[in-house]
């Protein structure tokens, strides 16, 4: 594995985790935690691919405290600065609030990039991301409870249900695993929800997207797949069966091959 490096726009260094040949996946990673939940996914690709993991910056490090003025336009200006150092063609995949971030870097720049792959962006089609809970998530961050925030990310804006939420919050580790990340991962929402409402931008992106779901996932990322591919010109859904939204972790095999797949029609 090697590291990138680049100056984004606002003359921060951005980096990358490079590992793999072949044709380039650019991966924007899911909140929550670093570049490196997606290790189990990656090590399936890289015999095929080269896979490029930007590290997102408010993730770089636990508990750090991202800056308030901190804006989906920040982040894919961090992915194009990556992209800058890439040959062509890529692909840019991104998980959950990454693809978000993946689905904005395509519309804002879609010549540098073959397609999109976008495993349940929780786009504010109808509704705010986050919305009145996101709201009571900053309020216990800035009261210094950061597992209270995450479980009101986990349970109220994510959608897991509450009694799972209970236990992992009730196991030591995980909570603080959890804790180290609140800060970045309820500014993540706000930033999505500042994006407003609506979708009708995406009717103009005419770049190749595959969007992917699990079918054990919460009801509201669903719609909002489902809406995005009623926007997209060029996208088609594939639904993994027996996985909900945490496949990089629970089955990364099978989201290895949903991706593998998905480049394959676009690239051959």
């Amino acid at each position: 594995m090697a590291d990138l490096l680049a100056i984004s726009g606002d003359g921060v260094p951005v980096t990358a985790l490079d590992e793999g040949e072949g044709p380039t996946l650019l991966v924007v990673h899911p909140g929550g935690g670093p570049a490196l939940s997606w290790n189990g996914v990656t090590a399936r690709l890289a015999d095929s691919f080269r896979v490029v993991r930007v590290n997102r910056r408010i993730y770089v490090s636990p508990r750090c405290t991202p800056p308030l003025q901190h804006s989906l336009r920040t982040e894919t200006a961090d992915v194009l600065a990556i992209a800058g150092l890439l040959g062509g063609p890529l692909i840019l995949v991104g998980h959950s609030s990454g693809a978000v971030v993946a689905l904005e870097t395509a519309l804002r720049s879609p010549a540098l990039f073959a397609g999109v792959i976008a495993y349940e962006p929780p786009m504010p089609t109808r509704s705010p991301a986050a919305g009145e809970a996101g709201h009571r998530a900053r309020a216990a961050l800035d009261a210094s409870a950061p597992a209270e925030a995450m479980r009101i990310h986990l349970r109220d804006i994510a959608g897991m249900p509450a009694e799972s939420v209970d236990a992992m919050l009730a196991d030591g580790p995980t909570r603080d695993a959890l804790a180290a990340y609140a800060s970045a991962q309820i500014t993540d929402n706000e930033a999505i929800d500042a994006l407003g409402v609506g979708i009708d931008r995406y009717r103009y992106l005419s770049l190749p997207t595959t969007l992917i779901q699990g079918d054990r996932s919460p009801a509201h990322l669903h719609e909002r797949v489902s809406d995005l591919a009623a926007a997209l010109p060029n996208a088609h859904v594939i639904t993994l069966h027996g996985q909900g939204h945490t496949a990089h972790r629970d089955a990364p095999g099978v989201l290895a091959v949903a991706i593998s797949e998905a480049a394959g029609e676009v690239l051959w």
